[in-house]
C-alpha cells in the first residue's frame, strides 16, 4: 500500500518555462539541462516530453546511455565528456557530444582510427576553476584539432559562470570578457548562458543557451523565486496526514526534544521525510500547506515522517493531503528555511516516492 508520498511533475509547466528561455534568448538554440534525474524530475520522461529543445544536456555517459536507451534521438552532449578510450569508443557508436576540457581527451580522440565523426565541444576556463583549458591554451587545442577527422567542424567553444546568480556583476562581466577575447577568432557555435546569464545577462546568450534550474520554475538567485520571472514550478510534493496527537502546553515533539508546543495544540504527522528527500536540517517553523493554510514544521525532521502546527487548520483529518513544495509554496522558500537551495531538495526527492506526470 503507498505512503501516499507523490512528486507531481506538471509537464505544462516545463514547456511554459521554456517558452520564457526562448522568449529571453530568441535567437539561441536550446540546450536542456537534464543531469541529475531531470533534477530530480525525471530523466526520461523529461526528456521524452521536451520536443521543442535541441538537444540535451547531461553531467555523465551513464546519463546519456539511458537516453538512448528510452529511445530519444536529439543530439545529447555530455559535461564531463570522456574518461578513457573504452568510454570514447561508446561516443562514436552513440553518436554522443563529448565537452573536452583536458589534453588527455584530445589524445584519446586523436588516437582513433577511422569513426563516422561526431560534434564535439571544447571548454574554456575562464574563472569558475573547475573544468576546461586555460584562456592561452584554446587556441593551440582548436587548431590542434582541425585535422582529427574524428570531429565534425567546425568545433564549438563554451565555459561555465560561477556567479551569474549574484547581484554584484564584476566577476561575470570579467568571465564573460576573457571568453570573448580569447573566442574572437573561433568561427565555431558558442555557448555561455546557464539559467542565471539568461535571465540577467542577454549580451552572453550567443549561439546556444544551458538551461538548467530555471527550466523546472525556480530562481537561480536563491533570495527570489521563479514566479518573479513567470517561471511556473514543475514539482509540486505532497504526502498524507497520517496521525493527529492532542498535546499539552509544554509538550516537546520529536528527536532532540526540539520542537516545544508553546500551548495546548494539535500537532500532525506527515508521511514524510529525509528518506524521502525532505531536507532533515529543515528548521522549526518551515511552512507546510494543508488546506491552503500554512502549518510550520515543529520538531525535528525524521527518516520517515515530520511533525507539522495544526493550529491553523483545526478540522484536519487523516488522509489530508500536504503541500511541501510546489505551486503554492516555492521550493525556495523551503530551501532558505533549511539552508540549502532549492537544487539541492528537487535533486534529493527519493526512488520511494512516487512521481505522477500530469
Amino acid at each position: 500500500m503507498s505512503r501516499g508520498t507523490i512528486a507531481y511533475i506538471d509537464l505544462g509547466a516545463l514547456s511554459h518555462n521554456v517558452s520564457c528561455v526562448k522568449a529571453l534568448a530568441p535567437n539561441s538554440r536550446i540546450l536542456a539541462m537534464i543531469k541529475s534525474n531531470a533534477y530530480g524530475h525525471g530523466l526520461i520522461q523529461v526528456a521524452q516530453y521536451l520536443s521543442e529543445v535541441d538537444a540535451f544536456g547531461v553531467a555523465c555517459l551513464d546519463e546519456a546511455l539511458s537516453l538512448r536507451t528510452a529511445g530519444i534521438v536529439k543530439p545529447i552532449v555530455v559535461m564531463a565528456g570522456c574518461f578513457d578510450n573504452e568510454e570514447v569508443r561508446a561516443y562514436f557508436e552513440h553518436d554522443f557530444t563529448p565537452v573536452l576540457h583536458s589534453f588527455y581527451q584530445v589524445e584519446a580522440i586523436q588516437s582513433l582510427g577511422a569513426v563516422k565523426p561526431i560534434n564535439a565541444w571544447i571548454k574554456v576556463d575562464t574563472g569558475m576553476h573547475r573544468l576546461g583549458f586555460a584562456p592561452d591554451q584554446l587556441q593551440a587545442v582548436y587548431q590542434a584539432l582541425q585535422p582529427c577527422g574524428a570531429l565534425i567542424k567546425p568545433l564549438s567553444v563554451m565555459t561555465h559562470l560561477s556567479d551569474a546568480d549574484n547581484v554584484n556583476t564584476s566577476y561575470t562581466f570579467s568571465q564573460l570578457n576573457t571568453f570573448m577575447q580569447f573566442t574572437q577568432a573561433i568561427d565555431g557555435p558558442k555557448s555561455i548562458a546557464n539559467s542565471a546569464a539568461i535571465l540577467f545577462y542577454p549580451v552572453s546568450h550567443l549561439d546556444w543557451v544551458r538551461p538548467g534550474i530555471m527550466m523546472y520554475g525556480v530562481s537561480p538567485r536563491a533570495s527570489q523565486t521563479g514566479a518573479d520571472y513567470d517561471l511556473k514550478p514543475a514539482m509540486t510534493l505532497t504526502a498524507k496526514l497520517i496521525a493527529i496527537k492532542k498535546l499539552r502546553k509544554g509538550d516537546s515533539v520529536g528527536y532532540g526534544c526540539k520542537g516545544q508546543c508553546p500551548e495546548a495544540m494539535n500537532i500532525g504527522v506527515v508521511s514524510i521525510g529525509y528518506g524521502d528527500g525532505y531536507p532533515r536540517h529543515a528548521k522549526n517553523g518551515t511552512p507546510t500547506l494543508l488546506g491552503g493554510q500554512v502549518c510550520p514544521l515543529i520538531g525535528r525532521v525524521s527518516m520517515d515522517m515530520i511533525t507539522i502546527d495544526l493550529r491553523a487548520v483545526p478540522g484536519a483529518a487523516i488522509g489530508d493531503e500536504v503541500t511541501l513544495w510546489g505551486k503554492e509554496l516555492p521550493v525556495e522558500t523551503v530551501a532558505r528555511h533549511s539552508d540549502t537551495i532549492g537544487y539541492e531538495l528537487l535533486c534529493g526527492v527519493t526512488r520511494r516516492v512516487q512521481f505522477c506526470y500530469e
